[in-house]
């Protein structure tokens, strides 16, 4: 008898929803798997496998596969603070939901950047067995390798020292070469840079796509221009000392190492009369959520990948030749830039003659 939508199974196997779909075990197999590279499978197949499990209640043998390749069906996030930083949630729901629709579960771990416990942590998840470690920092840097890290190990908004392992980060040059050429195509030609004072990773690279940008278009960096602060609001009012130089010398446009600063110079401005865009146009960095998008006028900014930098770290370590071992891209090393695209709103304007 042929099998009909709402007809019960108890307890489906991987064969039954095969017979129910009309196909192989091994294209269930793949498309409950979510492996697409080097696979040919139509689209309407996939969608027919997976509302055909689903609707016979399959689930994965997890025990029987941990059993099988030494491995449990888990991933772990382990991080020194960015499970508890707001903005940088979507690296771990993008990473989460990758995980999930490939039968596996994230685990996190927050060390809060105790290197006792980071040990501590990476010993336990070993002997758990699983499947593989994202490492992850709240901040672009360069981090040591931690002792004992496994081989099956990615490097997400982080590089490791020395090497050998794969690493995502942010485009941060190119992400600022982006906010700076929009200032520079709206006529914007004294274009003051709100940098952090603390001179993380990301500053040098951001100073670079600014040089960048005013390379391209003919204009000159002025140092003079370039100041450091502490990269909060509070921080972003120091652009006032640019602010209130002659007409001929202030700036017309401000690029902001983060949102944060940005809206510190929006205060700045206002305390002194300035309308944004109209009389100052200014780009922030990060895209954060319930701040950029919420500043009047709403902000022009740089996004972060965090959520493609998650969905990278789960892909490179699962979808390789061997996806049931966790044996995936993470096999080669090296760093991919993830592009960090400019989000127009309403704080550039064309610059005032």
């Amino acid at each position: 008898m042929a099998w009909r939508k709402g007809d019960r199974v108890d307890r489906p196997r991987l064969k039954d929803v095969a017979r129910a779909a009309g196909v192989s075990t091994a294209t269930v197999s793949l498309v409950l798997n979510d492996r697409h590279e080097g696979v040919r499978i139509p689209a309407e197949t996939r969608r027919r496998v997976r509302q055909v499990a689903e609707d016979l209640g399959y689930s994965p043998n997890t025990l029987a596969r941990s059993l099988r390749t030494q491995r449990s069906q888990t991933v772990a996030l382990l991080s020194d603070q960015i499970v508890t930083t707001p903005f940088a949630v979507p690296i771990v729901a993008a990473a989460q939901e990758a995980a999930w629709r490939r039968g596996y579960l994230l685990f996190l771990f927050d060390t809060g950047g105790n290197p006792q416990i980071e040990r501590a942590a990476i010993a336990s998840l070993q002997q758990q067995q699983v499947a593989a470690i994202i490492y992850a920092t709240m901040y672009h840097r360069v981090v040591p390798v931690p002792p004992g890290l496994p081989e099956q190990t990615v490097f997400v908004n982080c590089r490791p020292r020395g090497g050998g392992y794969a690493a995502a980060v942010p485009d941060e040059r190119g992400g600022a070469r982006a906010a700076v050429l929009e200032l520079l195509d709206y006529g914007h030609r004294r274009i003051a840079f709100l940098d952090d004072e603390l001179t993380p990773e990301a500053s040098a690279l951001r100073q670079l796509g600014l040089r960048d940008a005013l390379a391209e278009r003919g204009a000159i960096f002025d140092p003079a221009l370039h100041l450091r602060a502490p990269a909060s609001a509070a921080g972003g009012q120091a652009v006032g000392a640019l602010l209130d130089l002659p007409n001929d010398r202030r700036p017309t446009g401000v690029f902001c190492f983060n949102d944060r600063m940005a809206m510190g110079v929006y205060r700045a401005a206002r305390q002194r009369g300035l309308r944004i865009p109209q009389e100052l146009s200014v780009v922030g960095f990060d895209d954060q959520e319930y701040l950029a998008a919420e500043l009047d006028p709403p902000l022009t900014t740089v996004a972060l990948p965090h959520r493609d930098m998650g969905r990278w770290a789960v892909e490179a370590l699962l979808d390789g030749p061997d996806a049931d071992a966790g044996s995936g891209a993470a096999q080669s090393t090296g760093t991919v830039l993830m592009p960090c695209p400019l989000v127009r709103r309403d704080s550039v304007a064309r610059r005032a003659d």
